[in-house]
């Protein structure tokens, strides 16, 4: 199955200029998801992972059915305000601005096996952060996985140059 083909493209959203990857379209097709969350799973099936962290929001949905697959918990990594207990954050940048992540501060501890699951990396400035907030729990992050790349913006090096691993299943040129 290709799952490029089950990704919807929606040209000049959220504006002009940007096509967006919407990958809705692949979870609705139960084939394409199924597969999507095999193929997410597979490099770390031989490693005992203990926790599959996902971004929010449809890395909640990706992380937590890898999570599923791989007999790990899922800790959800969420925009600063949505976590009613104690938490480690990690600003970063965005196109016009700044945000945070944050994540509970028991969620992991120390020297816990972690991999980090979202839908699409394009500049990977979010990934880095919920790498950031790993690291500041003494977490192990053995990779990172992603639905869709957009190779040109650079997410894949910026995360690799964190010392972690990134596997995409699928490639989109252009914004």
């Amino acid at each position: 199955m290709n799952l490029k083909d089950t990704i919807r493209t929606i040209p000049d959203f959220p504006k002009k200029g940007i096509m967006f990857r919407d990958v809705t379209t692949l979870m609705t097709n139960r084939r394409a998801f199924s597969e999507a969350v095999i193929q997410l799973s597979a490099p770390y099936r031989e490693i005992l992972i203990d926790n599959v962290i996902g971004i929010e929001a449809r890395g909640f949905i990706f992380g937590a059915a890898v999570a599923y697959e791989l007999d790990a918990g899922f800790v959800p990594v969420r925009k600063k305000g949505k976590l009613p207990f104690d938490t480690y954050e990690q600003d970063y940048e965005l196109e016009y601005g700044t945000d945070t992540l944050e994540m509970h501060a028991d969620a992991v501890r120390g020297q816990e096996k972690i991999i980090l699951v979202d839908d699409l990396i394009a500049t990977g400035g979010t990934a880095e952060a919920a790498i950031r907030v790993l690291k500041k729990a003494g977490a192990e992050v053995m990779g990172a996985a992603f639905v869709v790349e957009l190779p040109e913006l650079g997410g894949r090096e910026r995360i690799e140059a964190l010392g972690v691993p990134v596997r995409s299943l699928v490639e989109f040129d252009g914004h």
